[in-house]
């Protein structure tokens, strides 16, 4: 399988890079494969503190590549299927698995964020985008829908109405307006570096409160209060006997020498 996506592991920081340039890291079936199996290797390596995704050359991701995808319908069919007891198909397994590390995961974005490529930065806990980077919902403007785990992620974000104009309407807009719309963390002229500088920030919290609080917020975010309650107290039963939490008990003012991660 082509080298797709390229992962380094530096100082506890997984730096996941989508590498197709000359496609302006437009999704294949390669892509998609890559994009479903590197999140089980950082998840595997319990020294992973924070996890950068990021496209190398002059894009995030284009979308779709309808023209390679479309050259194999029968990898077409079975990456459309599941059995029962999946939750994901091949196609939202690519920006799912993201979602589902228990690590935080940051999305840096530049040039093209279109289609597949946007849910894919939605996926991700945070999103860094420069000023002039092309965002889009733009399935519709091929006569489809979003059906790469964006109903979930958008509705986490903003209201539905905005969520219809914008994929009704496949409107391309800046990295300006994604903030305004709520759909950004983060303007800068270095989207990279504004990272990493959040990145400083997380790795001297605890990896388990981290992953906790990942989980906290994504399963209950819809929750009925006691369902959320529940699981406030079964994640809190878990942190206060861990490892980590004796750590920060016993540091006081100093910097934690923490324990690898212990949870998810």
């Amino acid at each position: 399988m082509p080298d797709r996506v390229h992962l380094e592991i530096r100082d506890g920081v997984a730096y996941a890079t989508l590498s197709r340039p000359d496609k302006r890291n437009a999704l294949d079936f390669a892509m998609l494969d890559a994009l479903a199996e590197v999140p089980g290797r950082i998840a595997g390596d319990r020294s992973v503190r924070a996890v950068i995704l990021r496209g190398e050359g002059t894009a995030f991701c284009a979308g779709l590549d309808f023209a390679s995808t479309g050259k194999d319908p029968r990898r077409m069919v079975t990456g459309f299927a599941k059995l029962p007891v999946q939750t994901t198909n091949l196609f939202q397994k690519a920006c799912w698995a993201w979602r589902e590390l228990p690590v935080p995961v940051l999305a840096v974005l530049h040039g093209h964020c279109y289609g597949g490529g946007m849910q894919l930065a939605l996926a991700a806990d945070f999103r860094f985008t420069t000023p002039d980077c092309q965002l889009s919902i733009m399935e519709t403007k091929f006569g489809l829908i979003p059906d790469m785990t964006g109903s979930v992620t958008l509705r986490e974000l903003i209201p539905m109405d905005l969520a219809k104009y914008l994929t009704m309407t496949a409107e391309v807009f800046d990295g300006v307006e994604a903030k305004e719309y709520g759909l950004v963390s983060v303007v800068a002229d270095d989207p990279l570096a504004a990272a990493e500088e959040l990145v400083a920030k997380l790795v001297r919290r605890s990896p388990d409160a981290l992953a906790a609080t990942k989980k906290l917020f994504q399963d209950t975010w819809t929750e009925s209060p006691r369902s959320a309650f529940w699981t406030e107290s079964v994640l809190q039963a878990r942190l206060v006997t861990g490892k980590n939490h004796k750590i920060a008990r016993k540091t006081g003012e100093r910097e934690p020498d923490w324990a690898p991660r212990s949870l998810g």
